[in-house]
């Protein structure tokens, strides 16, 4: 792999020479320096235009470093949990969690999703008058926090709300048994949403629900 210099830093760079008129560059979050690139444009060429770019070339490995840090981050419940290497069974112990490597440590959290979220469903539930019955799934999802299916009678919620507050995961599942009253987000479903969670508001923000 090729490299550059900027301030006395290695900057690993990739070429790929496309049919394009024009030369990009970007980092990505496997921190190298991604050229895309004209077949008739010299290597020296590009180094040059990189070196003269050098501090765009430093604010994006920059941000991209920074998103690698927070991804490594481990939070369950909205608390951040401190990894202790371990080679024992996974666990959590106060703030920390135990585990052989972070990817270990990352499964465990989500592994727990759905024993969570069945208590917390199964009590707020319990505030709404004639609720069907239906069934709690629990997936990834990279868009939506959670789903209300009426012709499956389920409720499907993001494996990632295992990471955040219960008061989100909460109002997440009464948004969702909302819409067991109201398929829609009319005035009418709000008023049942606030209902149970008088602080939806503030909820929907911090979730940017």
């Amino acid at each position: 792999m090729d490299k550059i210099i900027i301030d006395n830093h290695e900057y690993p760079y990739i070429i790929e020479y496309k049919r394009i008129k024009n030369i990009y560059f970007r980092v990505k979050d496997d921190l190298v320096v991604h050229v895309s690139a004209p077949k008739i444009v010299s290597k020296s060429y590009i180094e040059k235009l990189l070196i003269k770019n050098d501090k765009l070339i430093i604010k994006m490995y920059q941000s991209e470093l920074q998103k690698r840090e927070r991804k490594q981050d481990i939070y369950y419940l909205g608390n951040k949990l401190d990894l202790i290497i371990s080679e024992g069974d996974t666990y959590i112990n106060n703030d920390c969690i135990y585990a052989k490597d972070i990817e270990t440590a990352q499964k465990y959290i989500y592994s727990l999703a759905y024993d969570v979220f069945k208590v917390r469903v199964d009590s707020i539930k319990t505030c709404f008058n004639d609720i069907p019955d239906f069934k709690l799934k629990v997936r990834k999802m990279t868009s939506k926090w959670g789903v209300c299916n009426i012709k499956s009678m389920s409720v499907t919620l993001n494996t990632e709300l295992i990471t955040k507050d219960v008061h989100l995961i909460d109002y997440v599942i009464v948004h969702e048994l909302s819409h067991f009253k109201h398929m829609n987000h009319s005035a009418a479903f709000w008023c049942e949403v606030s209902k149970h969670y008088p602080y939806y508001k503030k909820a929907r923000k911090e979730l940017n629900y």
